[in-house]
């Protein structure tokens, strides 16, 4: 699916709490940490407000009077203070930086098992940039704000209260003086937290489209060269580049406009203490000390106004990360156990093999019908009846139905009518774990992970030993080629297999299925790219390996397929004929059109390439 075919979707325009009290669970499991945090953020916010008082008793008690009695020990208060603020400084990073990393840690964990159970019709709706826009940038962006907006908030609040209740003890009329500004402020941090909410969220989702073209970008790079392209991606790239830089621009002017507008009021407030309380130093009621208190206390009182109000906003920015994460983590799966089943079986991470009933391989449809979700109808009224151990191959053009057909058998889809049985039983009556790890499955472009060969096959079976996988390697003809590499089994295979031939991987990936010993087994034209040599390695390894296994067998070369105990010719989600590869040719039908023409068309080649 194109970046720019799919529509995430619209989210609250207002702060949605719903969304927060998700997002702060995570922050509150961690009682332990965020009670200490609240502890030395009140700590230091009383520490900040008891300076400015230390500057009032030197002016009061040491300049004014012009004399040094009691200096000593004001020195001393003086260095303990210090030394306390230091402490609760140290103590709140490393408390914020342990949530931080906790917060993110956990939402990624849960983020990416969410992502395991979601069964095929989320990643066919999905790009995959949206989805690494998620687990990175996003999840990252939650982590930071909330673990220090935490900290700026508990100090910002806390420091309001403190200075407000020393204000009034000091001087309640110049305390009212320096507070009236407040609730003006309040109301325009209201409208630019409303305006700086919408220009992110739109900033944040156009951040998406742009991580999506660039996973395009790089996984399609030698099509566009290969077609010139180009100049055709660098201006779609330029379109996403440009709102995202309008938007952007729209955001900063406003988070700009925001913060002066904020100093200015502080800088009213401040002109209105020197005023009246140069007025009471000169009338001798109020004494010098306590102004410059009130001046220090009148600066100090905005800060944590501004960063209180940054930090809303940044929460409010955040919202956008926040609503996009946790549609992820509560994305409703379309395939999942009942409880009923889950609590006999086990589930995916913890199963109950021991409850596990063998499976011979049995496989019927039933009535079965298939939509999408888009209403696309591929399957109706489908039947099938497959008898353990028998060999089914599928044969038919591009979106007859093959696909659909081993992707329902497998349970990656569920029929929308009708129901599937295995042995017997419908398959829904049993866990997710139990069919798949008694399926082996090879796929048209095998896809390796990072890591070593013998990662990669023992990835079919985590407890497989060494000789299990020198076995599965030979029984599928890949042993001897990966003994022919310096390193042998322990040769890096690159990201993606990226350094190792399409056919190489296809070995190993058909030794990766094989080593689980599967009772069913499905092969989705797994010798439709690649050479002549290795498919003779792979029809020798099919030979050996299907024997005695359900198998079913997506067939690009039919050549492949005539061994088959049936084959079913599909089209538009019907079986149109059936049979062994002899009686389908003497039916001279479908099969015998296709057979024929591939043939024809590999003499051709055969010549050509003479």
């Amino acid at each position: 699916m194109s970046v720019h075919e799919f529509q995430e979707q619209e989210y609250s325009k207002k702060i949605d709490f719903k969304i927060w009290k998700k997002v702060f669970r995570y922050v509150f499991s961690y009682k332990k940490l965020v009670a200490t945090l609240i502890f030395f953020m009140f700590s230091v916010a009383l520490a900040d407000a008891i300076f400015p008082q230390m500057t009032q008793r030197a002016i009061d008690d040491f300049i004014v009077p012009q004399q040094m009695d009691g200096i000593e020990t004001f020195i001393f208060q003086f260095i303990l203070l210090i030394l306390w603020q230091a402490t609760n400084i140290f103590i709140f990073i490393a408390t914020a930086g342990k949530i931080e990393m906790n917060l993110a840690y956990d939402i990624r964990e849960e983020a990416f098992l969410k992502l395991q159970k979601l069964s095929f019709s989320y990643y066919d709706r999905t790009p995959n940039g949206w989805i690494m826009a998620r687990m990175t940038s996003d999840i990252r962006r939650l982590g930071e704000i909330i673990s220090w907006g935490l900290v700026d908030i508990i100090w910002g609040l806390s420091l309001m209260v403190i200075i407000a209740v020393f204000m009034v003890i000091y001087n309640w009329q110049l305390a009212l003086i320096t507070l009236a500004v407040v609730p003006l402020l309040a109301l325009i941090s209201i409208y630019f937290q409303k305006k700086i909410l919408e220009a992110y969220r739109q900033v944040r989702k156009i951040n998406s489209k742009i991580t999506g073209a660039f996973s395009e970008g790089i996984s399609g790079a030698v099509t566009t060269k290969v077609l010139v392209g180009e100049e055709k991606h660098l201006q779609e790239f330029q379109s996403i580049t440009g709102d995202m830089r309008r938007n952007s621009i729209r955001a900063i002017t406003f988070s700009a406009l925001f913060l002066p507008i904020v100093l200015t009021l502080s800088s009213v407030s401040m002109a209105l203490v020197v005023w009246s309380g140069g007025n009471r130093v000169i009338a001798e009621t109020l004494t010098y000390g306590t102004l410059v208190l009130f001046i220090s206390y009148a600066t100090q009182y905005f800060e944590p106004i501004r960063e209180v109000a940054r930090v809303i906003a940044e929460l409010q920015q955040a919202q956008a990360s926040a609503e996009r994460v946790m549609s992820l983590v509560n994305e409703e799966l379309d395939v999942f156990d009942s409880e009923t089943v889950l609590e006999k079986y086990g589930t995916l991470l913890d199963p109950k093999r021991e409850n596990w009933e063998p499976l011979e391989g049995h496989i019927d449809f039933k009535q079965v019908t298939f939509r999408y979700k888009n209403g696309e109808t591929v399957l109706e009224n489908f039947d099938l009846q497959v008898k353990a151990g028998e060999s089914i191959a599928l044969v038919g053009e591009t979106g007859s139905g093959k696909s659909t057909i081993v992707n329902l058998i497998c349970r990656f889809y569920e029929p929308t009518e009708g129901e599937i049985c295995i042995d017997g039983s419908n398959y829904k009556d049993r866990s997710l774990s139990w069919l798949h790890e008694n399926i082996g499955y090879v796929l048209q472009s095998p896809h390796l992970f990072s890591g070593t060969i013998e990662e990669n096959i023992r990835f079919g079976k985590l407890d497989a030993s060494m000789d299990e996988i020198i076995h599965a390697a030979k029984l599928v003809n890949a042993h001897d080629f990966i003994e022919r590499f310096p390193l042998g089994y322990q040769t890096q295979v690159g990201e993606g297999g990226g350094k190792l031939s399409t056919g190489e991987k296809q070995l190993i990936s058909f030794a990766r299925a094989v080593i689980a010993n599967p009772k069913i087994f499905v092969l989705d034209e797994a010798t439709s790219s690649i050479d002549t040599e290795t498919e003779k390695k792979i029809q020798d390894a099919i030979s050996k390996v299907l024997k005695g296994r359900t198998s079913f067998v997506i067939a690009h070369r039919l050549s492949t397929i005539v061994n088959s105990d049936r084959i079913l010719v599909i089209d538009k989600g019907e079986v149109i004929e059936e049979g062994t590869h002899d009686t389908l040719m003497s039916v001279k039908g479908h099969y015998y059109q296709l057979f024929t023409n591939q043939y024809k068309e590999n003499k051709l080649r055969a010549m050509m390439s003479d």
